[in-house]
């Protein structure tokens, strides 16, 4: 891998200029060989003052322009993206260690990201109707101000691009404050936008780690904060940015369910199944987590195991991010075994050849969990699925409602009427059907329920528009010789 596309040292971009930070250091560690790549400062209150400061200068004239007008720069930005696809996808592999076809794919979700927000003229339009002779009242959409949105490791460039073309496109001026472990993508994100034109000021990148997060809670400038990232911190991230009056969507993290039923068509389920707990070596929020066997389903576990087996780590399968997440992965796994479970697939102690120091487990599938382990109830954000056994369809159900998160809920089967019942008893906001990883596509918005999602609204599609934007209602009356009614 090309270390020449990381920088020696990561810089803020702020009011249009890249600029060095003063703070302490944390090295930027790639977990493809566990080798020092570049350094990320550790940003203060006084570079994000500076950022947001830079923003309210910008605000009233980046807001005047219109919905059309803002769109022009997202649309050049989404060609950048497009032109520039393999350098990125290269950067995303660096810095994160997943696939160089899952960061092509991250790539290509950012563009059609990019293309919703192009078509936001037509989504976001005004309302006006003549609600009475004579009385016309309208609805417009107008932007917030200074909005800030701090993101997770994981999709170091898509879930940025989650917020930002949005945000930017519906008139807001925006702080990106990106995972102090992958902050390249979000450098060169920044330059981009640049190229596409964007004024100065209009978007910044201020990096940090605790301290930035919760500066940007405090700062009374900043209007909304969007958070992604663990279910812990997502409640404390809620509750300090809403006690300091701002809006806030913080979404946390997840334990996806996937009911098998023993009609479940075999070689889909078992491949789906696969693919969706160690797609990005299972750190996404819409990982499947949890296998829930329905009665006679040993087949489609066999085969699973065989598709887990030619699965192979620095292959096809990517890092993880770092060291201690390795470590706490396989935790998990030793301790569901000393507990009873059994071990099918082992991915434990995996290492690839000239990359020994990096960060690698292997995909596992742990069969014969019970729903009290920990490898059942936390969110373990690695290859591994626990396999759980129930006699019943109401028996699988139950075992899904009772888990804390509700990002997504899924149901391998052919029969219409068991989809019906997980569809509608589910407690979670995506729901799949023969789908494992059930990721709606724009313009259907991303968002879960319980403890995986805090706040209102969702982060994508067309429920953002109602999180990044106030309503203004005007009501007219020109006609001084229309009868006043209570209307008027």
């Amino acid at each position: 891998m090309d270390r020449a596309m990381a920088p020696e040292e990561v810089q803020n971009f702020i009011n249009g200029s890249f600029k060095a930070s003063g703070s302490d250091k944390l090295d930027v560690i790639s977990p493809l060989d566990g080798q020092v790549i570049s350094a990320v400062p550790l940003s203060g209150y006084a570079d994000l003052d500076e950022a947001v400061q830079a923003a309210k200068k910008t605000f009233p004239t980046w807001s005047a322009q219109t919905l059309k007008e803002r769109v022009q720069f997202i649309f050049r930005y989404r060609n950048l993206l497009l032109r520039d696809r393999e350098e990125l996808s290269a950067l995303i592999q660096l810095e994160n260690g997943k696939t160089l076809d899952e960061a092509r794919a991250e790539v290509d979700k950012s563009i059609e990201l990019c293309e919703f927000a192009c078509s936001m003229p037509q989504i976001a339009s005004h309302e006006v109707q003549e609600v009475s002779k004579g009385v016309e009242c309208r609805i417009e959409r107008k932007p917030l101000g200074v909005v800030a949105s701090i993101t997770p490791f994981n999709f170091p460039l898509m879930v940025p691009n989650w917020t930002i073309p949005n945000a930017l496109v519906l008139g807001n001026c925006m702080i990106l404050k990106p995972s102090e472990i992958v902050p390249l993508s979000a450098l060169r994100l920044a330059a981009l936008l640049q190229e596409a034109g964007l004024p100065a000021g209009v978007f910044s990148v201020v990096n940090g780690g605790r301290e930035m997060v919760e500066a940007i809670c405090d700062h009374p400038d900043i209007q909304a904060v969007s958070f992604v990232g663990s279910t812990k911190v997502a409640k404390i991230v809620y509750r300090r940015a809403t006690s300091n009056l701002k809006r806030c969507l913080a979404l946390g993290g997840a334990k996806n369910h996937l009911i098998v039923m023993p009609d479940a068509n075999l070689e889909m389920t078992a491949s789906n199944v696969v693919a969706s707990m160690s797609g990005c070596a299972g750190q996404r929020c819409m990982a499947a987590a949890v296998m829930i066997g329905v009665d006679r389903v040993q087949p489609i576990i066999d085969r699973m195991c065989e598709e887990a087996r030619k699965i192979i780590p620095g292959k096809h399968l990517g890092a993880v991010i770092s060291k201690e997440a390795k470590a706490r992965i396989e935790k998990y796994i030793d301790e569901a075994e000393k507990a009873g479970a059994k071990v099918l697939v082992d991915g434990r102690h995996a290492t690839v050849p000239d990359k020994e120091g990096g960060f690698y487990v292997g995909p596992t599938i742990v069969d014969y969990v019970t729903p009290d382990m920990p490898i059942a109830r936390e969110e373990v954000f690695g290859p591994v699925i626990a396999i759980i056994r129930a006699k019943d369809l109401d028996e699988a159900i139950a075992i899904e409602n009772a888990s804390p998160y509700g990002n997504a809920a899924a149901v391998f089967t052919e029969n219409g009427g068991f989809a019906k019942e997980v569809m509608e008893r589910a407690s979670a906001g995506m729901i799949g059907v023969n789908i494992g990883v059930p990721v709606p596509r724009e313009p259907f918005p991303f968002g879960g329920w319980n403890d995986s999602k805090f706040g209102v609204c969702d982060i994508t599609g067309k429920s953002s528009v109602e999180f990044w934007t106030q309503n203004k209602k005007t009501s007219v009356k020109w006609n001084p010789e229309a009868r006043t009614n209570w209307m008027s």
